[in-house]
């Protein structure tokens, strides 16, 4: 067997495709590369893809990760090559690794996320870096989220890690942010925009994940 970890991107034009339906593109893409995957053992045997941390809907990605078990092995070329050629526009593979199959579980090793957020909004960038300076002053920041009939609450402070202006205009501001990503909870660029007072973001890309190797 072969465990490869694969980077990939996802652009807009399939920013609003489900998790579920992203699994299923890559299980069709593989398969018709005519590569063999390992599947899981039990009543219901599923491919053995493990996407780090699933994009929301209507995010991209420039960094994705996941990896694959393979039944024998690959090239990384011959992988990376043989796929995209059976990908649709909008997602493309950047690089494949090769892991050992005794490396913990790549979900496990994700620790934090990088995001570029525009936001339209006509404040100053003084009062900007007032809001951002404020909200990462605080030691705590109490939040609730509201899923259908259930109310989540949590510390939102503790899931950001910093927040800087990368650029703004008269009419919206980018900005770069570092979130939590793990097993515990993962930072919402749309509730920090929330927390620093500004609209909701008009584009939400994931620039890399943080993987944790040590």
């Amino acid at each position: 067997m072969q465990r490869l970890r694969i980077r990939f991107s996802r652009g807009d034009s399939l920013k609003y495709i489900s998790h579920l339906d992203i699994m299923r593109l890559w299980h069709r893409a593989f398969r018709r590369a005519g590569l063999e995957i390992v599947y899981s053992e039990g009543f219901s045997p599923h491919p053995r893809i493990h996407i780090a941390a699933p994009l929301p809907l209507g995010v991209t990605g420039e960094s994705e990760l996941m990896d694959v078990v393979f039944k024998r092995e690959y090239s990384p070329l011959t992988v990376l090559e043989a796929v995209n050629n059976q990908l649709p526009p909008g997602i493309e593979i950047k690089q494949v690794m090769p892991v050992g199959l005794s490396v913990p579980s790549l979900q496990g090793q994700v620790s934090r996320a990088h995001y570029r957020v525009e936001i339209p909004t006509s404040a100053s960038q003084q009062e900007v870096e007032s809001a951002i300076a404020n909200l990462l002053g605080m030691e705590t920041l109490s939040w609730e989220h509201q899923r259908q009939d259930k109310t989540r609450r949590y510390d939102l402070r503790s899931q950001i890690g910093d927040i800087r202006i990368e650029e703004i205009t008269a009419s919206s501001v980018i900005l770069y942010m570092d979130l939590q990503c793990d097993n515990t909870g993962s930072g919402k660029p749309a509730e920090v925009a929330k927390a620093l007072g500004l609209p909701p973001p008009s584009s939400i890309h994931r620039i890399r994940l943080v993987v944790e190797t040590g």
